[in-house]
């Protein structure tokens, strides 16, 4: 039985740090100012028919703070790379030059700024809702196994080690909300 607790815990802790991760992953996403090939994630390419992850049909480089240099890997993929960004509505502009496309990725205004918090928070917030559910599921599992014979002790210590958990976890994203919020607002 005990084994069992430690395996609820386990896959609590688990759902918590993919949780974390998701998150990480999706403030990378997120524009602060500074030029990132983070930026450019999620962007297919058609690929001779096949939508294909700009990563894998390009080097992306960020020569200075304020651009982005997207090179591809075949001359005729400068067109459809082109196309690509732009309908991903990031709001850049790529300049092709006949050998790479240079992205002059622009200042922030303040009222962007702004947006782009509420939008860490709204980010902050889902990953929060994850932690809850990993939570209530571990809970549950942990008062189904009492019905089967866990005694109330084991059980009552087990619940508070998954509160432990949540609320480690919640001061992790408390903390990548902060970091984020600052670089998004700094000038």
């Amino acid at each position: 039985m005990e084994e069992d607790v430690q395996l609820v815990l386990d896959i609590a802790e688990e759902k918590m740090e993919k949780a974390l991760i998701y998150l990480s992953d999706e403030l990378s996403k997120l524009r602060a100012g500074k030029a990132s090939p983070h930026m450019l994630d999620g962007i297919t390419v058609d690929y001779y028919g096949a939508n294909t992850p700009l990563t894998q049909v390009s080097n992306i480089n960020t020569p200075d703070p304020r651009s982005i240099t997207v090179q591809p890997w075949e001359k005729n993929m400068l067109e459809p790379i082109e196309k690509a960004i732009l309908h991903a509505n990031l709001g850049f502009n790529p300049v092709n030059n006949g050998e790479i496309l240079r992205i002059v990725v622009p200042a922030l205004t303040e009222e962007r700024r702004k947006n782009l918090v509420k939008q860490v928070k709204g980010e902050g917030e889902n990953a929060r809702v994850s932690l809850r559910n990993a939570r209530r599921e571990a809970n549950e599992e942990l008062r189904k196994m009492q019905k089967d014979g866990l005694p109330e002790d084991v059980v009552k210590r087990a619940e508070q080690e998954v509160q432990k958990l949540t609320d480690n976890f919640s001061k992790k994203v408390d903390e990548l909300l902060e970091k984020k919020e600052e670089d998004i607002m700094t000038i």
